[in-house]
C-alpha cells in the first residue's frame, strides 16, 4: 500500500514496517451504508454522504501526486486496497456490488472525470450539460434529459474542469473564467466558471462518436437522400468551395467531417480550429489550433491569425473549423486564389442568411469596403452552401445545397439544386418528410466537374434526386 510515505517505507512490505502505525479510530458499530439507487432513480443523501466520508478519509491518506505517476490499472488497485481498509475500520457493511461501484466512482472522481466517466462512454449520447453540481443533462436521440448524476459539490466540479482543460495546455479559473478545450477523443468542451456562472461551473461537452461518420451513415439516418449524398460527394471530389451552414446541434462538424472524406489522399490539407475536433483520414494533414491569452494577457493567437499563416504553408485546401469573425475575410482570400476546394462552417438558419453572415462579419473586422466589393467577393469565392437544420422533433437533415450563381445588380443570385421539404408528421411526433430536386440539370459547377471526369455521375445524381 502506497500512502504518504517516504519511497523506503512504500517499498517496504507492508509487515516489516518500522514505522508505527497510528492508533486507529475507535471502531464504530456496524452500519450498513444505503444502497446506491436502482437504474434510473436518484441516488439518497446518506449514499453520498457516506461515499464522501469514505473520500476524504483516502484523501487523507494517499499521495495524489503519486498516484499520478502510476499506470491507471496499478493505481486502480491500491486506491481499492485503501478503500477496503478504510470500510473495515470504519465498520461500514457494503455488499461486493456496492463495494465495487463506491470504489469505481472513487477510482473515477480521482483517476478520471469523476461522474462524467459512464457518460463519455456512452455513445447514443450528443451533449452533455452539467449546470453546477447537482444538475446533468444529456442530448440523446435529438432529446434533452436530466440524469440522475451529481457531482460532490462545486469544487469537485470545478477540480475537474481545470483537469480536463490542463490536458490541452489551457487553464480555468476566477483570472480566466471562459475556455474552449477538447478531450483526448476530440469531443468539443467548453467552460464557464465563478463569478460569470453563479450557480457554480458550467460544463459543456458535444461529444463525438468513436466511430467516424459517413455519408452513407447520413444516409441511413435519413439526413439526406441516397441522391443527395452523391451531390454531397461529386462537390467534395471536385474541389468546390463549401460554407456548411447551419444551428448549434445541427451536424455542421459531422458534416464537414463527412465532406472531407472524399478529399484525394496526395492534397496537402491545412485545418485551422478553436479546438482540434475535426478527424480527417489523408495522410498529409497539418492541424491547428488557436491559443488563448497567458495570465499576462499575452501570446493570444486568434482563428484569422491561423488563416493568414495558412497562406504561407503551401496549402491546397484550407479547412476552417467555425468560422465567426474577421477571418471570413482571410478564408474568402484564400478561396479566391488558388486553394479551391477549401470549406469553412458558420452558423446560420439558411443559405441566403449564411452569405448574410459572411458580409457582416468582413464588415465588423474591421475591413472599410464597399459592399458590392464585399458581395463580389463572396461570389467569387464560395460555390456552395450546405444548410444543416435540427428540426423539432429532435432529427437532423440535410436542408438545402445551394449553388451561387453570381450577382444581379448588387443582389447575390443563388439556386437551390436539392431541398427538403415537410410532407407532415407520424403518430409519434416525428416529421415526414422527402428531399426533392429543384429541377436543375446543369448546375454551375458542371464545368469544374467534367474537369474532374464527374459530370456524368452528377448528371444521373441529379435525375435520380428529381425522381
Amino acid at each position: 500500500m502506497f500512502g504518504k510515505r517516504s519511497e523506503a517505507q512504500a517499498l517496504a512490505p507492508a509487515k516489516t514496517e518500522s514505522a508505527p502505525k497510528p492508533a486507529p479510530e475507535p471502531a464504530p458499530a456496524a452500519v450498513s451504508a444505503p444502497r446506491p439507487s436502482s437504474r434510473g432513480q436518484e441516488p439518497s443523501e446518506e449514499y453520498y454522504e457516506t461515499k464522501a466520508t469514505i473520500f476524504n478519509a483516502l484523501f487523507e491518506t494517499i499521495d495524489v501526486s503519486a498516484l499520478a505517476g502510476m499506470q491507471p490499472d496499478k493505481a486502480r488497485e491500491e486506491i481499492r486496497t485503501i478503500v477496503d481498509e478504510i470500510i473495515a475500520i470504519r465498520n461500514v457493511r457494503l455488499s461486493v456490488a456496492e463495494s465495487n461501484q463506491l470504489i469505481t466512482e472513487i477510482c473515477d472522481d480521482i483517476l478520471g472525470y469523476g461522474p462524467l466517466e459512464p457518460l463519455l462512454a456512452r455513445d447514443d449520447i450528443a451533449d452533455i450539460m452539467v449546470n453546477g453540481a447537482k444538475h446533468v443533462f444529456i442530448e440523446t436521440g435529438g432529446k434533452m434529459q436530466k440524469t440522475n448524476i451529481r457531482f460532490r459539490d462545486n469544487t469537485q466540479l470545478m477540480n475537474i474542469c481545470q483537469r480536463i482543460v490542463s490536458q490541452v495546455g489551457r487553464r480555468v479559473d476566477e483570472a480566466s473564467p471562459i475556455c474552449d478545450a477538447r478531450l483526448l477523443d476530440g469531443s468539443r468542451v467548453n467552460v464557464i466558471a465563478p463569478p460569470l456562472s453563479i450557480d457554480g461551473p458550467a460544463l459543456t461537452i458535444r461529444k463525438f462518436k468513436k466511430d467516424k461518420l459517413t455519408l452513407a451513415d447520413l444516409v441511413n439516418f435519413k439526413s439526406i437522400s441516397p441522391a443527395g449524398a452523391k451531390v454531397l460527394q461529386i462537390i467534395g471530389a471536385c474541389q468546390c468551395n463549401i460554407v456548411i451552414s447551419g444551428g448549434t446541434g445541427s451536424g455542421k462538424t459531422t458534416l464537414l467531417n463527412c465532406l472531407t472524406g472524399f478529399i484525394h489522399p496526395d492534397e496537402r490539407i491545412i485545418t485551422c480550429e478553436d479546438a482540434a475536433e475535426l478527424q480527417l483520414q489523408q495522410p498529409h494533414v497539418v492541424r491547428l489550433e488557436t491559443r488563448p491569452p497567458n495570465l499576462e494577457g499575452k501570446g493570444k493567437v486568434t482563428m484569422a491569425d491561423l488563416v493568414k499563416n495558412c497562406l504561407r504553408m503551401r496549402p491546397e485546401r484550407i479547412i476552417v473549423g467555425e468560422v465567426r469573425g474577421p477571418e471570413a475575410f482571410d478564408l474568402l482570400q484564400a478561396m479566391n486564389t488558388g486553394h479551391d476546394g477549401s470549406m469553412g462552417t458558420l452558423h446560420a438558419n439558411s443559405p441566403r442568411e449564411a452569405l448574410s453572415r459572411l458580409e457582416s462579419m468582413i464588415t465588423m473586422g474591421g475591413f472599410s469596403l464597399p459592399a458590392r466589393t464585399i458581395r463580389e467577393m463572396i461570389v467569387g469565392s464560395v460555390d456552395v452552401v450546405v444548410q444543416a437544420t435540427r428540426l423539432r422533433d429532435g432529427s437532423r437533415r440535410i436542408t438545402h445545397i445551394t449553388e451561387v450563381i453570381g450577382m444581379e445588380g448588387d443582389v447575390i443570385v443563388t439556386q437551390d439544386l436539392l431541398k427538403y421539404e415537410m410532407d407532415g408528421e407520424d403518430a409519434d411526433g416525428n416529421i415526414i418528410g422527402e428531399h426533392k430536386s429543384t429541377g436543375i440539370a446543369r448546375p454551375a459547377f458542371w464545368d469544374r466537374a467534367r474537369y474532374f471526369n464527374l459530370e456524368k455521375d452528377l448528371a444521373q445524381a441529379l435525375d435520380e434526386a428529381g425522381g
